[in-house]
């Protein structure tokens, strides 16, 4: 799940000294596979792996299955958000890479993942900062978006899935919903009865709209009374997300399942995207899985991304 290294531990619990020591996987595998894009040493490890993996993908079993169309919406940062943006931005790279040069990148992980953290927050909404003297009507141009695809999506008489990683703007999308008197279902990690929540909605039509948490809500839960999704904010790992989409997309599903990224333009979240589909291919080549960006990025990647 995190990076090509896990293959090498589940294989020396099965098969131990069958990849060789922690060590050389390292340096035969994962380094060229994940910094240098080798892909020699992508298809001698997929050739060594291959034989012993079963692996069943859902388009395989449940295959009457309606399709799933997936769709990236940028928008924009209002004009505090591109301010507030350039400050924390600026102040992020000098710590970092302070921060990279004096320890490197290993033990600088969560520097890095904070100043990230930031930024992404940004993106979603100012009121994430817990700044003072926020005005509401400009904290979030993506909120914006959201509004406008939700409008759309509740009048074309479908029936949505919000997720998010912040619990935060969970609440502030919350606030929006109850203004505009539109119902809703909600659950987090903090929701005690998730069976009576997720069985409201799916038995309830005129319940258009269920906000959950990524984390808390991503897996286990069978949500077909919907068949479209919303990724406020994108998360490291792509196939979390997926995982979180195929809340509707499953057996019992009988309308298109439309998935939509909302993604602020000229940011780090337009960069994670980017970077995400590199590591992508990369590890697809071996094995169709995900890598965690948070757990394998190099100093000329973090340069990037705080660029």
């Amino acid at each position: 799940e995190n990076s090509v290294l896990d293959l090498w531990s589940i294989f020396d619990f099965l098969m131990p000294g069958y990849l060789g020591s922690a060590a050389d996987f390292r340096e035969r595998y994962e380094l060229p596979i994940v910094r240098e894009k080798a892909g020699s040493s992508r298809a001698r490890l997929a050739r060594r792996v291959r034989p012993f993996i079963l692996r069943r993908l859902k388009r395989e079993v449940a295959k009457d299955l309606p399709d799933k169309l997936e769709q990236v919406s940028f928008c924009d940062l209002t004009e505090p958000q591109r301010v507030v943006y350039r400050q924390v931005l600026e102040s992020s790279r000098r710590e970092v890479l302070q921060a990279v040069e004096a320890q490197g990148v290993q033990k600088s992980r969560m520097i890095i993942l904070t100043s990230l953290l930031r930024l992404r927050q940004i993106c979603c909404d100012l009121r994430l900062l817990r700044l003072e003297n926020i005005d509401p009507e400009t904290s979030s141009g993506k909120l914006d978006l959201f509004r406008e695809l939700l409008e759309e999506v509740i009048d074309g008489g479908h029936r949505v899935l919000v997720f998010s990683q912040f619990t935060r703007m969970l609440g502030i999308i919350r606030e929006h919903l109850t203004t505009e008197s539109i119902e809703f279902s909600y659950l987090d990690g903090a929701t005690l009865n998730r069976a009576e929540v997720v069985s409201r909605f799916q038995a309830n039509p005129s319940i258009p709209v269920f906000l959950i948490s990524l984390k808390a809500g991503g897996v286990g839960l069978n949500l077909t009374g919907a068949d479209t999704v919303i990724h406020f904010d994108p998360w490291w790992n792509p196939a979390v997300e997926d995982q979180a989409t195929d809340r509707a997309h499953r057996i019992g599903q009988v309308r298109t399942v439309t998935s939509y990224k909302l993604i602020a333009r000229g940011t780090v979240e337009e960069k994670i995207l980017s970077l995400q589909n590199r590591k992508r291919e990369a590890l697809n080549a071996v094995l169709p899985d995900e890598e965690s960006l948070a757990n394998d990025v190099s100093l000329e990647e973090i340069q990037d991304l705080l660029a």
